[in-house]
């Protein structure tokens, strides 16, 4: 960077230090430091005190100088889920996890606060509640992102444009720890962080001039200094930058996109932005749960989170042997992640395995019986069909089962894995299992309806007066055909059929209960998106399936004709599908967005209806 220009601010902030401190504090030669104060006295920004030797003052021409430069504002970055911290994060927003007993949010206010910097906006998304403490504790102010969970950074920013619009500040991530203050009140140039990384890295490569202006930004390199930490922006900057950050934002594709990916696409149309070169040691952005046990040791074995206590519990294991842990893709109702236990844990029996841990949603309380889940996986324990379950709390909906290496998920698209499937549905279907509460659409349809309007609440289709008087009438079809009776899934996606070394395994058994076994054909069409006409094929890989494992009158045909049940499967899909859009609707008033799977399910009924006349 500009170091005459750095060395003059060190003066302001530091005028009792000798040359030989500035050079060191600067990291100039003190060669260097003699010619830029040489420089700015010329200029007339500082003048010698008298008998003071060395010793010299700002003049009020340079204090105005620096004045030009003073930093207005600070944009935290605090959105973000942080999937590599799981299941801390379940609970907890990283930037609000502590290092050495202090929040790693507060230590990056308090250096700002510091230097006089007040004017601090946060930018909140995930778990937003849980910062408003800071608006009382420091003055902050809080800016909420809507996209945080479909967008990257370039929402953050886009959505913060106005905040800064107009000032120069710094752009902070929340979960970044600052060994040493490394801000000031006065910046006189645009710049990023930046830190050296030694051998290969994955970091943003910085290609600098020799005055450290970034001249490319390259992901991936090796023995480089890279993006690394805080950023600080001139107004001008910012100015330049803001209307591509608008412009990419509005873009298809980019949703993925940090605002860096605009910083180093659009460079050369920018001002110069310059690397500021930090110390070994001084920021620490820490990647998973892993690197922080390493750099703070209370967390080897008091994280603080109610997952890794429970999992620490029920293995006989200290929190250290948890390892490896990594975020599964969030279900519609519950949040899960996978760990091992360490190779070298005592507990000899679950040492290098690994496991799934599963944390029940928000809201599902009033969603799920978990009671009525653990008896449906005791009740089917010797059909050998579900996963291999370690522990199920039916308080909380806790639930620990073992990970099959090697295992994916079923594809309906293809024939032979969706008989595969429903070979399995069969052999639940016809396993004579019995329990004592049923999935009644009626039921549960109303009781979705009762839910969404507590509280004064609403069901957000204009013309639900209509749907419901059509609801009425298909259930009125259904109930009338005198449907046979056994074990159902009822959440029958593709995605709760994994394919594994040991055979095809049915997991997730929250909905089960006692219904038409048409209903899981019904419910594993529309999860997957199937239209009428392909539904209809589901039905017939089943029926086929029956044939051939020897059932030439499943239960499913009982009392009924294959036409019969293409009909009923039409209805089943419509209930199903009205069913879970007020599902969808309960969530939403719950924080939830669900994109357009909502208008999908209640399409199903619509069309239903049509095809039904009714």
């Amino acid at each position: 960077m500009n170091s005459c220009t750095i060395l003059l601010r060190n003066m302001m902030e530091h005028p009792e230090y000798s040359q030989r401190q500035w050079a060191e504090e600067t990291g100039m030669s003190l060669g260097k430091v003699n010619q830029c104060i040489k420089h700015w006295e010329e200029e007339g920004y500082l003048e010698k005190q008298e008998g003071k030797g060395e010793k010299r003052n700002l003049t009020e021409k340079g204090k105005a100088f620096l004045q030009e430069h003073k930093v207005d504002a600070a944009l935290i970055l605090a959105a973000g889920f942080g999937s590599r911290f799981v299941p801390l994060t379940y609970e907890c927003p990283k930037g609000l996890l502590e290092v050495f007993g202090e929040r790693m949010i507060e230590r990056q206010i308090k250096q700002l606060h510091e230097v006089g910097i007040k004017d601090i906006t946060i930018v909140v998304g995930y778990l937003k509640e849980k910062f408003d403490y800071l608006v009382d504790a420091y003055g902050v102010k809080l800016l909420y992102n809507p996209e945080y969970s479909t967008k990257n950074t370039i929402g953050t920013l886009y959505h913060a444009r106005k905040a800064v619009e107009g000032k120069n500040f710094y752009i902070l991530s929340s979960d970044n720890w600052m060994r040493e203050n490394m801000y000031h009140s006065i910046e006189p140039l645009s710049w990023y962080a930046a830190s050296y990384m030694e051998g290969e890295t994955k970091e943003w490569v910085l290609d600098c001039g020799k005055d450290g202006q970034i001249k490319r930004v390259e992901v991936g390199g090796e023995d480089a200094y890279c993006m690394y930490g805080p950023v600080f922006l001139k107004k001008e900057f910012f100015s330049a930058l803001r209307p591509f950050i608008e412009e990419y934002y509005h873009r298809p594709g980019t949703e993925d996109f940090y605002w860096e990916d605009v910083l180093r696409l659009e460079l050369k149309h920018l001002p110069p932005i310059y690397r500021n070169e930090q110390k070994d040691g001084q920021i620490y952005e820490f990647e998973n749960l892993e690197e922080l046990r390493l750099f703070d040791e209370k967390y080897n074995d008091h994280s603080g989170s109610e997952a890794m206590e429970l999992i620490s519990s029920v293995f006989r294991i200290p929190e250290r042997d948890i390892v490896k842990l990594r975020c599964l893709k969030a279900g519609m109702t519950n949040k899960s992640f996978l760990f091992s236990i360490h190779e070298e844990s005592e507990n000899k029996d679950y040492a290098g395995k690994d496991f799934i841990c599963r944390i029940p949603g928000v809201g599902t309380g009033k969603l799920i019986n978990r009671r009525e889940e653990e008896e449906i996986y005791s009740i089917v324990k010797d059909l050998e069909i579900t996963e291999e379950l370690l522990y199920f709390n039916p308080e909380n909906g806790y639930k620990i089962s073992r990970y099959y290496e090697e295992a994916r998920n079923a594809d309906f698209s293809k024939q032979e894995e969706r008989r595969a499937c429903m070979k399995l549905l069969l052999k639940l279907h016809e396993g004579k299992k019995e329990v004592n509460h049923a999935f009644s659409l009626g039921e549960k349809i109303q009781y979705y309806e009762d839910i969404c309007l507590e509280g004064g609440g609403e069901i957000p289709y204009q013309d639900y007066g209509k749907i419901k008087e059509g609801m009425k009438r298909m259930l009125q079809f259904t109930e009338g055909t005198n449907p046979p009776l056994c074990l159902c899934h009822i959440d029958a996606v593709q995605d709760n059929f994994i394919f594994t070394k040991e055979g095809v395994k049915m997991i997730d058994w929250e909905y089960a209960g006692m219904a038409d076994p048409l209903l899981d054909i019904a419910m594993g069409a529309i999860y997957s998106y199937m239209d009428f006409e392909e539904a209809k094929q589901f039905l017939k890989d089943y029926l086929q399936v029956a044939k051939a494992e020897g059932k030439e009158k499943p239960l499913i045909l009982s009392r009924r004709t294959e036409a019969d049940l293409e009909k009923l499967l039409i209805a089943y899909m419509g209930l199903s599908g009205l069913l879970w859009s007020l599902w969808c609707a309960y969530k939403m008033r719950k924080g939830q967005e669900f994109g357009e799977y909502s208008l999908k399910m209640l399409r199903y009924f619509k069309d239903a209806k049509k095809i039904l006349g009714i």
